[in-house]
């Protein structure tokens, strides 16, 4: 999702986007520490998007 797109949402919104992120990178974490996980960028997208958010939800003063 673009930065763009995330400025326009609500902060509830953007922490149950957040909370959707973790679960990802939790999930691809387990995925990879098995050897199940195809590509590992995947869990470099997911970080950046999580850092993205999170600075997001911090512009708007809501911590």
């Amino acid at each position: 999702m673009k930065t763009n797109e995330l400025k326009e949402k609500s902060v509830e919104q953007l922490k149950e986007i957040l909370v959707d992120l973790l679960k990802q990178q939790f999930s691809l974490r387990m995925q990879h520490a098995t050897g199940q996980l195809g590509q590992t960028s995947e869990i470099k997208r997911v970080r950046h998007a999580i850092a993205r958010v999170k600075t997001i939800i911090s512009e708007k003063g809501v911590q």
